[in-house]
């Protein structure tokens, strides 16, 4: 099991992932802030209450950059 503090940790060390995960109205990353952009953004973090040791969470990057140019 992983807990939802235990995966922020984890992400918020993680080379090349910013975490931006607030509780509020605009405080998670949508594909806009992410163009031209190298990293991968993390937000939403969750525990998933369908699946035992589930976790969700929104993923976006600029996938021109970081599927096909840094590969």
């Amino acid at each position: 099991a992983l807990s939802v503090d235990e995966a922020r940790e984890i992400l918020e060390g993680s080379p090349g992932i910013a975490l931006i995960d607030e509780r509020r109205d605009g405080g998670y990353a949508t594909p806009v802030e992410c163009v031209g952009e190298d990293g991968v953004f993390v937000s939403r973090l969750r525990a998933d209450p369908t699946v035992k040791h589930g976790l969700n969470l929104w993923v976006v990057s600029d996938n021109l950059r970081k599927g096909a140019a840094l590969n």
